[in-house]
């Protein structure tokens, strides 16, 4: 996607990222016998497959959004491509499981644990055939190095972050080769955060291999893939980076021979799948629709489901045949055009969609939240009663259901900053904040001193201040234009569609699960979540513009105009409307995808923003420089490390700074919950929904999709073993190879087809139903749409249908 999140912990010390895209990470580092465990709200899809059904051999290509900056996990500019290599090639010692907690990963550890508690000592004891590609024992040397390059003792490192390292006091061996004892001079709960990844001495032993040679290749590894050298003299690939089966790997030999990375951007996936040219690609929700589309138009028998032709019924067909066979033969020349033009099209469609076949959408829920920024530095904003008053205007159920309810993922608002449901520790906080309350939104601008019908100094005209709710429709609708590739009638996915639209809205039906969906108030919340008790909410505030000191309440709202923020600008116009029925203007502003972040978000020229953040294993760590209280530089700027909406609290700091000197999972929980609350209560930042995970996957490709949390196993990924011989079922590099369904027993997407906004039945359903029209939509069966078309294009005007 255009705006994955960047794989692991990486992103954390990077950036964070737009819309809808890829890894990241979760829960905390160990369970106590009081921590509940609870399933992910939604199950990984990966087409699973035991490994005795796989065959050995083939290549399977993986589209990803660019090739990798650096191949250094540790630097700066290391993304979740960056990520997925070293996943791949190089050791860790703990990886993630299926509910995000981090795992020992017994191909490198026989054990790590805490043996001492004053000082803190861990003792590693590693696989004794753990070993480097060049022959070499994993062992002390490999970890001493790592420290000293990431302790952030010497700056010829160009580190991005140093936690962690730099509580380590020494390393040294143990009993034997096999163990490694590191001590800390002061205790440090994310632990198991470090050497994940691994890299060998020879990459962290100096600068300049730090800071250069490990950007561009990694001539030692150890995973069961390797980089592939390039021969001497041979140009580097711009357009992709191809893994190979290591000869030297102690572990499960890995299915494929190649694994080939391949730079596809967002925009060019749908078309590159057509054609054969990738296996794995994550997806934009209108491009996923796409491809169910083209299987559910394969379980319909070949009646189309969409495109051209999909919405012609049996009325439209007799139409057509009266007109053709009319006396006006000026109208009936017309009409041949249109059927030849419409015939041609709907040719080029099926094509198309035959090519889509042969995938399928494998879906859950990211590792990832996208959340509202509120810029607490400057404007309106600055003051926390303005803050929470947005906050409290904002249905997040209802946002939702509308991004993840059409796609059949559980629709939940996150009710946590640190934590996601199913990780261990996660706790609803929004209660901190209190549910959506239009009347108590309304109170506390009133505290703040926005009233309606305010005096302006500039630009009080009468029409601007009697109507703020259009207002602000107007400039969301302005602003929110849609492009050419938007346009109704384009038969691109959800791109020419508009969202569902939720609950309560102007003209939709409220169904009843907005109350459900609001987190409760509780009493005792943190203090300054109310207006002060008594404040009475503005009459009529809805209906006009809020101003003070003879200025209006208006907002900026930057949002990314690429085309794969769709979902996020649709979102955008919700919030805007939802702002506007409290007097609150917003300026919708698009910017540019590469300019968003670096222009705008880090700088602070916004006032309200949606981006996303990864979930984390170690949020005591991870999480704290998001939500750190800004403090003064040395040049007389504001350091707010990653803290973009520039609100935070001394207390806030101090609950995380606690957490990571505790060594009991527990008291972590315990403490990380108490921040959340407090930082709900501060209303820097509002989480919406959990980000869903789209990819498209060849259906003979297994173990590979949707990995929700999990990190994946990639020697486990491979193509099915064809009926009637052991070769994978078709994949040598060709377009149209192993289009074939293969019929796997465990390989089935865990959830149906992508709903379509009309209700469309599925294919299945359609055959169900017999010749009446669907009654969900209104439209034609499939057999009765299938009929009128050859009656239409065929008998009656046989002569001229082939020719065209």
């Amino acid at each position: 996607m255009s705006h994955e999140g960047a794989g692991r912990r990486s992103v954390m010390r990077s950036v964070a990222f737009l819309t809808t895209g890829v890894l990241a990470v979760p829960a905390l580092a160990a369970c106590s016998s009081e921590e509940k465990e609870a399933p992910p709200t939604a199950r990984q899809d990966l087409g699973s497959a035991s490994r005795a059904k796989l065959a050995d051999g083939a290549t399977a290509r993986w589209a990803v959004d660019a090739l990798p900056k650096t191949l250094n996990a540790y630097q700066s500019d290391a993304d979740e491509v960056t990520s997925r290599v070293a996943g791949a090639v190089l050791p860790s010692m703990f990886r993630l499981d299926k509910q995000g907690r981090p795992a020992r990963d017994a191909d490198f550890l026989e054990s790590a644990k805490v043996v001492e508690t004053d000082p803190q000592v861990v003792l590693y004891k590693l696989d004794q055939r753990a070993v480097w590609s060049d022959g070499r024992e994993i062992g002390a040397a490999d970890f001493v190095a790592q420290w000293h390059a990431l302790s952030g003792k010497n700056s010829a490192y160009w580190t991005a972050r140093n936690a962690g390292y730099n509580r380590i006091a020494e390393i040294e061996r143990g009993d034997n080769d096999l163990q490694v004892r590191v001590t800390f001079k002061k205790k440090y709960a994310d632990w198991r955060s470090l050497f994940s990844p691994l890299y060998p001495k020879q990459v962290m032993g100096s600068p300049d291999a730090f800071n250069e040679d490990a950007r561009k290749a990694l001539k030692i590894t150890a995973g069961p893939f390797a980089p592939e050298q390039r021969k001497k003299g041979a140009k580097a690939s711009e357009d992709r980076l191809t893994l190979v089966r290591n000869p030297r790997w102690w572990g499960e030999r890995a299915k494929l021979d190649k694994l080939v990375l391949r730079a596809v951007p967002a925009g060019r996936r749908l078309d590159a799948l057509r054609k054969g040219e990738v296996d794995i690609a994550a997806l934009e929700p209108g491009d996923a629709r796409r491809i169910s589309g083209a299987a559910e138009g394969q379980a319909a028998g070949g009646a189309p489901a969409a495109g051209p032709g999909a919405a012609r019924g049996p009325a439209q067909a007799l139409r057509s045949w009266a007109v053709v066979h009319g006396s006006d033969e000026e109208a009936a020349d017309k009409e041949k055009e249109v059927r030849a033009k419409a015939e041609r099209a709907r040719q080029a469609f099926a094509k198309e969609q035959q090519g889509l076949g042969r995938y399928e959408i494998r879906k859950s829920l990211e590792p990832a939240f996208t959340q509202l920024a509120l810029n607490g530095a400057s404007g309106p904003l600055t003051d926390d009663r303005v803050r929470r008053a947005v906050a409290r205007a904002i249905d997040r159920g209802r946002i939702a259901r509308s991004v993840l309810g059409p796609l059949g993922l559980p629709a939940k608002p996150v009710g946590s900053h640190l934590a996601l449901a199913g990780q261990l520790g996660y706790a609803d906080g929004s209660g901190a904040l209190g549910a959506q309350d239009t009347d108590e939104a309304q109170a506390l601008l009133a505290d703040a001193g926005w009233v309606p019908g305010g005096p302006l100094r500039k630009g009080g005209k009468k029409d601007e201040e009697t109507d703020a709710r259009a207002g602000t429709e107007k400039e969301g609708t302005k602003s929110g234009k849609k492009s050419e590739a938007e346009a109704p009638g384009s038969d691109g996915g959800d791109e020419g569609k508009k969202t569902a639209k939720p609950s309560g809205e102007a003209g939709a039906p409220d169904d009843g699960k907005a109350a459900q969906d609001k987190p409760h108030s509780q009493p005792g919340g943190a203090p300054g979540a109310y207006a002060p008790k008594g404040t009475a909410a503005p009459g009529g505030s809805a209906a006009g513009l809020l101003a003070k000191d003879g200025k209006a309440l208006t907002l900026r709202f930057v949002l990314p105009s690429g085309p794969g923020s769709q979902s996020l600008r649709e979102v955008g116009a919700d919030i805007s409307k939802m702002l506007g029925r409290i007097g609150i203007r917003t300026e919708l502003v698009k910017v540019a995808d590469e300019d968003y972040f670096k222009d705008h978000i880090a700088a602070g020229e916004y006032d309200m923003a949606l981006y996303s953040w990864p979930a984390t294993a170690f949020p005591a760590t991870d999480a704290r420089p998001i939500y750190a209280k800004p403090v003064p530089a040395a040049d007389g700027s504001l350091n707010v490390e990653q803290n973009y909406t520039r609100v935070g609290t001394d207390y806030i700091d101090q609950l995380f700074d606690k957490a990571t000197t505790e060594l009991d999972s527990g008291d972590v929980a315990g403490l990380m919950r108490k921040a959340d609350a407090r930082i709900w209560a501060a209303a820097g930042s509002l989480p919406l929904y959990q980000r869903p995970q789209l990819v498209a996957v060849r259906k003979d490709l297994a173990n590979v999709g949707a990995y929700g949390f999990e990190s994946p196993r990639y020697e486990d990924i491979g193509f099915l073993k064809s009926a009637g011989h052991g070769g994978p079922a078709a994949h040598r590099g060709t377009p149209g190879g192993g289009d074939k369904d293969s019929g796997r027993e465990s390989g089935k997407p865990s959830a149906e087809p992508f709903a379509e906004e009309s209700g469309r039945k599925s294919g299945k359903d359609a055959e169900k139903s017999g010749k009446g029209p669907d009654k969900a939509s209104g439209k034609p069966s499939a057999e009765e749409s299938r009929k009128a078309s050859d009656k239409e294009s065929g008998a009656a005007d046989g002569r001229e249908s082939d020719k065209e």
